[in-house]
């Protein structure tokens, strides 16, 4: 079994995945490298958006921005980046990251031990290439990124769970805002995320979203609240034209940390299959989760607290494609009212303690 390299202090390199709702996923992973080597920096290479899902992190030490649509975009970017890595001098790298370019940086930067999955024609870059199979693929994510650590010799946590962290000050620079929003303190609120970065697939309809936020904040009296990025702002606009009770939106109006503060704030999230739902998931969020296109088995929320709420017998589904090239029966097979009684089952378990 092959094995981190020893050492005092030694200096690891992990390179994150690109996806928020991946990145999630990864943390147990994280998790087991931090416990195993308790005396490592550990030092966390991710995309703009991920380095700030992990601002604070407990399990990293350091987070560097790897920009490659900014200031590391194209090959005299990536060896400017690989410049600043090989100036850190890193014993050791693990690609959480799939990609080749993942191992090239590492090669170029001159790490001596480079792990990873031998993904993507990438084997021959990495001392260290862990094989992948079916079986591989066909775990959850989770235990497909504590599988790769499991090979490097990191022993798997007994009790996997991703962990995220809000400071305090992002949790009252939001209670604030919030209170200047009208929604008093106490008010409980419904979070609403209709978009999935991922393609339009995985988007549920905006009148079967309005119809469910009525009807929850009718029953819970909650202040229904609107989140996602700029682009799905389109979908918020249309879910706020379609609700007869008012909204508060806020789609493509807060950071990556001011929407982690939001979620930690909700009460409750009815959500798609998205980085959102994840975060909420592992900040301990109650949560509806609508599933269509994506493999529910691999990507489902690790919490005892979410409903997966899907339509059963659709030949096509799941196709895992970006955009549906045909009638959208996955998510049209989804009803408002199969949202609504999940989320008000699990709301009401939770509010007795026992989710």
């Amino acid at each position: 079994m092959t094995r981190i390299r020893g050492g005092h202090s030694q200096e690891i390199l992990v390179r994150a995945v690109n996806w928020l709702g991946d990145a999630v996923m990864t943390t147990p992973a994280l998790a087991a490298l931090r416990e195993a080597r308790p005396d490592a920096r550990i030092t966390l290479l991710a995309k703009p958006l991920v380095a700030e899902l992990f601002k604070g992190h407990p399990d990293v030490d350091e987070v560097m921005v790897y920009d490659r649509d900014g200031g590391h975009r194209g090959i005299f970017g990536k060896l400017r980046m690989a410049s600043v890595l090989r100036a850190r001098r890193f014993d050791s790298a693990i690609l959480l990251q799939n990609a080749f370019d993942a191992a090239l940086l590492v090669f170029l930067a001159r790490i001596p031990d480079r792990a990873g999955y031998a993904t993507d024609g990438r084997g021959l870059l990495l001392t260290r290439p862990v094989p992948i199979t079916a079986e591989t693929m066909a775990l959850h994510e989770t235990e497909y990124y504590l599988s790769l650590m499991s090979a490097l010799g990191v022993l798997r946590p007994k009790a996997p769970a991703q962990r995220l962290q809000v400071a305090g000050e992002e949790r009252a620079a939001m209670a604030a805002r919030l209170a200047s929003l009208g929604i008093a303190p106490g008010t409980p609120i419904l979070g609403i995320n209709p978009g999935a970065t991922f393609g339009s697939a995985k988007r549920w309809f905006p009148e079967r979203f309005a119809a469910v936020a009525d009807a929850l904040s009718e029953a819970w009296g909650a202040a229904v609240v609107l989140l996602g990025s700029a682009k799905e702002a389109p979908l918020s606009d249309a879910i706020c034209a379609a609700m007869k009770n008012r909204a508060v939106n806020l789609t493509g109006k807060t950071t990556v940390r001011e929407m982690m503060a939001l979620l930690e704030a909700c009460a409750y999230l009815v959500t798609n299959d998205s980085g959102p739902m994840h975060i909420a998931a592992a900040l301990g969020t109650p949560l509806t989760a609508i599933f269509g296109p994506t493999e529910w088995a691999r990507t489902s929320p690790l919490t005892g607290r979410a409903r997966l709420v899907r339509a059963d017998g659709i030949d096509c589904a799941p196709c895992k494609k970006r955009e549906c090239d045909r009638e959208p029966l996955c998510m049209l097979g989804v009803t408002p009212g199969m949202v609504i009684d999940a989320s008000i089952e699990l709301y009401g378990e939770v509010a007795d303690g026992c989710g």
